[in-house]
């Protein structure tokens, strides 16, 4: 397993959290549930308040699952997937 860091922004006129069916369409979305049969592990999530700004880091067998998975997303704005490590493996071998 491969894993990432995820960015998603959106314009403000575009929020999915302002209509509450968009709201629960995205929280099931982001369900561990949801996010294993997709093929996604997400190990935490953020909203950066009042920037319309969502990051997840996450992990998966490759970059093309994370990709499918953050389809919706790229509907309302950009997606940014990056491949990243645990602070460990970066010390283990001696730099980023």
């Amino acid at each position: 397993m491969a894993l990432f860091v995820v960015k998603h922004q959106h314009p403000a006129e575009r929020c999915p959290a302002k209509d509450p069916k968009m709201g629960q369409m995205l929280l099931h979305h982001v369900s561990k549930e949801n996010s294993a049969k997709m093929g996604v592990n997400i190990h935490a999530d953020a909203v950066l308040d009042g920037k319309h700004t969502f990051y997840l880091i996450l992990d998966s067998a490759n970059e093309a699952k994370v990709k499918q998975f953050m389809t919706p997303f790229s509907m309302a704005g950009s997606v940014e997937i990056t491949q990243a490590n645990p602070c460990d493996v970066v010390v283990n071998r001696l730099g980023c």
